[in-house]
């Protein structure tokens, strides 16, 4: 098996303006149709189900809480469902009778999921990694995905935390149960919709670029995070200093999200880019995006690999791993960055291990980057600190480090990349720093 990584796009002005600004409602009309398309992967989001490599942090271990969680929510998708299949049959009763039926299972949609959301809308990782060396320097935050409550989230962030030896800050997307969240997400990517979290993370991640004892400020976003996380990119890139935007790093998981911008920081950077086919990180407004998925996960079929093949509508890297699977923890963690007993990250995994795959889809007719310059995103920013191409008229081919020229003159057979060579993201496990 082995990992497609499809490069950074390069943005172009012909793909100007992007497709995600036309008719909301056409929007939604394709939205689902989408998801008709792609309905048979819907049960492949919970699994496998009993992939628990970490213990009660897994979202379907079978713990007590976790267990209510489940029950909560498997009671909301009933209702819900029962709700929508039943609406076609309101025509024939009294109006005052529909408004009745309706408020009835709003206010009891409201009632569960105030039980599973829990007061306030902040959390920080409560897991002891005091014997780790401090990053002070550094802001890390989180924006959840769909159907996660309270406790779900607590367990995100811990995860987090031991995994990349940080504080973590979560702010809370509340859950409504899984049907009403799929609404949701097609109101807030269609429509640019801003919900109260995407509000509220805003303003978080904005006083923490402005805050001078920051230097770095990295933002992971799972599932509809990755639809939140996107208008929050676009509202920074109006209103944030563009120097300041450089110390933003971001990282997604099961991305939602129907667009991801990344502009260039000038029209002389984006035309070098497209003389040379890549872009170093210091070119865009934002250095590094990365973005994971699993090609059997039903959310980021219908998010980023579904846009990813479209010109300038998904800016940063694209890992795709073969597999199912769209819980945080569960599937996405425990496959990348499994922890050993003494709850810090394996030095090896088999995803981190996979022979890397680079996309042909786009990089021959030059709309993204080619490989060698997506190497740029691991930190290096100079020609000879880059893992190259042997050939460069195949940029899927296997790659050595070695200097730029020189892979141009060898025609010797490289050592096959793997996808631990190119994720920046792997450099920042068990509290590690990647090239700034």
């Amino acid at each position: 098996m082995f990992v497609t990584l499809f490069p950074s796009q390069i943005a172009a002005s012909e793909a100007v303006p992007p497709p995600y600004t036309g008719n909301p409602l056409r929007l939604c009309g394709s939205d689902l149709w989408l998801i008709y398309q792609e309905i048979g992967f819907a049960l492949g989001v919970v699994q496998p189900l009993n992939n628990w490599l970490s213990g009660e942090l897994d979202e379907l271990y079978p713990s007590i809480q976790n267990l209510i969680c489940m029950g909560l929510h498997l009671l909301l998708f009933i209702v819900q469902s029962i709700f929508l299949l039943s609406l076609p049959f309101c025509v024939i009763l009294p109006m005052g009778w529909v408004i009745v039926y309706v408020v009835a299972v709003l206010s009891f949609t409201a009632a569960v999921s105030r039980i599973l959301n829990g007061p306030g809308d902040f959390l920080t990782s409560n897991v002891d990694i005091s014997s780790d060396k401090e990053h002070e320097k550094e802001c890390w935050l989180f924006l959840n995905g769909v159907s996660v409550g309270r406790h779900w989230l607590q367990s995100n962030v811990n995860r987090l935390a031991l995994t990349f030896r940080r504080p973590v800050k979560g702010v809370h997307n509340r859950t409504n149960g899984i049907i009403f969240d799929l609404f949701q997400c097609m109101i807030e990517r269609n429509f640019c919709y801003a919900t109260d979290d995407t509000r509220t993370s805003y303003v978080l991640i904005k006083e923490a670029l402005l805050d001078d004892k920051y230097e770095k400020v990295v933002l992971i976003l799972h599932s509809q995070g990755g639809i939140q996380g996107g208008l929050i990119l676009d509202w920074l890139l109006d209103e944030v200093p563009q120097d300041l935007l450089q110390q933003l790093e971001i990282y997604t998981f099961g991305n939602a999200a129907n667009h991801f911008n990344n502009p260039h920081r000038n029209l002389a950077s984006m035309k070098a880019a497209q003389a040379r086919r890549g872009s170093r990180p210091k070119d865009n407004a934002v250095r590094y995006i990365e973005h994971y998925a699993a090609s059997g996960d039903f959310v980021a079929r219908w998010g980023v690999l579904n846009f990813t093949s479209m010109k300038n509508r998904y800016m940063g890297r694209v890992f795709t791993r073969p597999g199912q699977g769209h819980l945080l923890n569960q599937h996405y963690l425990n496959c990348m960055f499994p922890l050993g007993p003494d709850q810090r990250v394996l030095e090896t995994n088999d995803f981190m291990e996979m022979e890397l795959k680079v996309s042909e889809d786009d990089t021959r007719s030059h709309a993204r980057e080619a490989d060698w310059f997506s190497l740029y995103g691991r930190g290096a920013e100079t020609e000879e600190d880059v893992a190259t191409l042997e050939d460069i008229n195949s940029p899927i081919q296997s790659l050595q480090n070695s200097s730029f020229g020189s892979a141009f003159e060898s025609n010797r057979l490289q050592t096959t990349r793997k996808v631990k060579d190119y994720s920046r993201l792997w450099l920042y496990r068990d509290g590690g720093s990647p090239p700034s």
